[in-house]
């Protein structure tokens, strides 16, 4: 089952708000769709999910036009997070999967297995408000893969969480993925992406201006990383030929460089300052690209 867009563009009056996005999402793929605030993210979802119509081309999921009609096959993680805060966490995901097609018992045995694996099984029982965010988003989660759904949309997913629950959500997603299902990705945290995508897009205006596979966009930046470890004054190295960017860390500095063999000079220029404790040349990191194509800094 392949996720399809095909020419899709969204106006609202005379703001173009998605122009011209084509993409193909395969069965049990994981894919990046980045994009600063503003950027058309939350619009090409409405837009999957058939809650609105694109202005120009069309959407389709295994072959056949996408709309409302398949919202039980699909599962949606808004940023803007939507739980009742006075209902008791089990009557919210009972009436949630009732929603999506499923049967109560089903639902409820769906529910218990979920709140096992999040370790929060005699949360059932309390009402949303009465949780820390953290948990309130374990909960927000599970009510978008409740229904087992063929196609997940996760919008921000590990936003408000401490680094044990990422790594919690992050193996549940995993999981679903290799069960078949495709999943939609969309994180200000460039690293969760480069984790967990193979292929990524990313939307400046409405317009995709990077897409492909991640590895292969790397390759073909171009720039390069140079990672230096050393007690000693690395600030000359700025205003050598082919560096682009220069950071001091407090292991050393970071260096952007345009080529593998700029790496080498800079090697040699070390060489007599004082013992080098790490040298690494390395991929540049998809915060660069972002920064480079997308004019924005993620924070």
């Amino acid at each position: 089952m392949t996720l399809k867009l095909e020419g899709i563009t969204k106006k609202f009056g005379t703001h173009t708000a998605v122009n011209d996005l084509s993409l193909a999402i395969p069965e049990s793929e994981m894919f990046g769709l980045l994009g600063a605030n503003g950027a058309g993210k939350t619009t090409t979802f409405r837009m999957i999910l058939g809650l609105l119509n694109p202005s120009e081309g069309q959407i389709s999921w295994d072959g056949k036009p996408i709309g409302y009609h398949a919202s039980d096959s699909i599962g949606y993680l808004p940023e803007e997070r939507g739980l009742y805060p006075k209902v008791k966490v089990r009557d919210q995901l009972i009436y949630l999967g009732r929603l999506k097609g499923m049967k109560k018992q089903e639902a409820l045995s769906e529910m218990e297995k979920w709140l096992e694996r999040f370790r929060i099984p005699e949360y059932a029982g309390k009402k949303v408000e009465d949780l820390s965010k953290g948990n309130q988003q374990k909960i927000q989660f599970i009510t978008a893969v409740l229904h087992r759904p063929k196609l997940l949309i996760l919008d921000e997913p590990f936003s408000g969480l401490d680094p044990v629950n990422v790594e919690l959500l992050k193996e549940a997603v995993l999981d679903l993925k290799k069960q078949g299902t495709s999943i939609v990705f969309s994180s200000h945290r460039m690293e969760h992406v480069e984790e967990l995508c193979q292929h990524l897009c990313i939307l400046h205006r409405g317009k995709p201006v990077v897409h492909g596979n991640l590895k292969e966009i790397k390759r073909s930046f171009g720039k390069k990383n140079v990672i230096i470890h050393g007690d000693f004054e690395m600030d000359d190295l700025q205003h050598m030929k082919g560096v682009t960017k220069f950071k001091q860390t407090s292991a050393g500095a970071e260096l952007q460089i345009t080529g593998e063999e700029i790496s080498q000079e800079i090697f040699a220029s070390l060489s007599g300052r004082g013992f080098v404790r790490k040298f690494e040349l390395a991929e540049p990191s998809l915060n660069d690209i972002f920064i480079e194509k997308a004019g924005a800094v993620y924070e």
